[in-house]
């Protein structure tokens, strides 16, 4: 896959849902990417909330996504002429390895001053990580990139909404 894998924190949703000008022209202009926007559970629960409006606008912005292995999650891979490609990443779960690798992370980091380690960010990371190719949308990239020089992946980049 040429594209990198397109991956959204809890801070690109929140932009999302805000209708926030950024974060709506890039969502919009990955409408085409072969790997739909990826969206953990852990964070689609972080944001999610009762409240009609938002519950209105996120589920707009998750008909573009993908959350893995989801049942009513729209699939990670677009339809192509040859058929639907799988994405082995978002097909298979998260093992043993990748949650030590998640505390590892959230104990080595070097956070920005006044940062706590956030789990979710830490595991948002690795998920890129296991994609390969990626880039992380995010509203606190100094945090994702502290979890990004523990993991050390070779291709996931981070752009700050």
């Amino acid at each position: 896959m040429s594209a990198r894998v397109p991956v959204y924190d809890t801070g690109m949703l929140i932009a999302l849902a805000d209708r926030k000008a950024k974060a709506v022209a890039l969502h919009e202009g990955l409408r085409t990417v072969p790997h739909r926007a990826l969206v953990l559970g852990p964070v689609l629960a972080q944001v999610w909330r009762p409240k009609p409006a938002l519950v209105h606008a996120l589920s707009g912005v998750l008909k573009d996504c993908t959350v893995p292995q989801a049942r009513t999650s729209e699939p990670p891979m677009r339809e192509t002429k040859a058929g639907r490609p799988e994405c082995l990443a978002c097909a298979t779960g998260p093992d043993l390895s990748d949650w030590r690798r998640v505390g590892t992370a959230l104990g080595r980091a070097a956070l920005p001053a006044k940062k706590r380690p956030d789990a979710v960010d830490a595991w948002v990371t690795l998920a890129a990580a296991r994609h390969g190719s990626a880039v992380i949308f995010t509203t606190d990239p100094g945090d994702i990139q502290a979890y990004l020089d523990v993991l050390a992946p070779t291709d996931v980049h981070v752009v700050a909404v």
